[in-house]
């Protein structure tokens, strides 16, 4: 079922929706990428910490999964209604929290393994 917003405007060069897709893509790449890790963690490490905290992290690693998912849809919507109305693109407000949160995962799973 075609969306009532892609008919709207004009088509946009087809490399900038390539471009798009793209971005698209890489985030959806990421996804995948947290969830292998939630999975690996959880049942490939079940003696690396206790399993309190294992499952915890493994579900907020499946979250953030989630979460990419989810604004890298948005954020691909929003880019491509915006091309097709000849408007700017604009920057997404997400990379900041989710370098924050790769910081503190990354952090948190240092120490886990140091211990």
């Amino acid at each position: 079922m075609r969306q009532k917003w892609a008919d709207e405007g004009d088509t946009p060069d087809y490399r900038f929706s390539l471009a798009n897709e793209r971005t698209f893509l890489a985030w959806i790449r990421t996804a995948l990428a947290f969830l292998a890790a939630a999975i690996g963690l959880d049942q490939l490490a079940p003696n690396l910490v206790e399993p309190p905290i294992r499952v915890g992290i493994s579900a907020a690693l499946c979250a953030l999964a989630a979460y990419f998912s989810f604004v890298s849809y948005v954020r691909w919507r929003k880019n491509e209604i915006a091309m097709r109305h000849q408007r700017p693109l604009t920057y997404t407000k997400h990379l900041t929290g989710i370098s924050v949160i790769m910081l503190l995962l990354g952090v948190t799973l240092g120490i886990i393994v140091v211990i």
